[in-house]
């Protein structure tokens, strides 16, 4: 089980913006780096803009699952995952860091937004602490 990508994005129209993304890419090899963290951009991007607002879903793009979560505020969030990695873990992920970023990132801040203005730090440790869901997700340890 493997989270490969976690994704802040302003739903607006006719586009979605990344605000902010963290990536692991460790199990990739050097030389496909690059190309795997574009592929994990430019999807999650197309993904927002066809979501509703109030809407959650999985949508499988090669051998991964993209978890997306559309609140009605235009945040969005969506985890990049190996198909193996519980859903039901990845959108409890996706709300703690969403709920998260709206408290500490103005609202005004979003519509104009990108990744390198954004003041918003904890993707990376939320993207550590998800990789194993039994340590991260009570319920998992009960159910796995």
């Amino acid at each position: 089980m493997q989270l490969c990508s976690l994704s802040v994005l302003y739903k607006s129209e006719p586009r979605a913006a990344l605000l902010k993304a963290t990536y692991d890419v460790s199990s990739f090899s050097f030389f496909q780096r690059s190309s795997v963290q574009k592929f994990m951009t430019c999807t999650s991007q197309p993904i927002v803009e066809r979501s509703a607002k109030g809407s959650r879903a999985s949508v499988k793009e090669q051998e991964y699952l993209c978890h997306v979560y559309v609140p009605n505020d235009s945040l969005a969030g969506v985890v990049i995952a190996d198909s193996e990695y519980p859903s039901r873990v990845a959108f409890t992920l996706l709300e703690k860091v969403l709920e998260e970023f709206s408290k500490q990132v103005d609202r005004i801040d979003w519509p104009v937004g990108c990744p390198a203005t954004i003041q918003y730090t904890a993707l990376d440790g939320y993207l550590s602490r998800y990789q194993n869901p039994r340590d991260a997700d009570p319920m998992s340890k009960v159910i796995i």
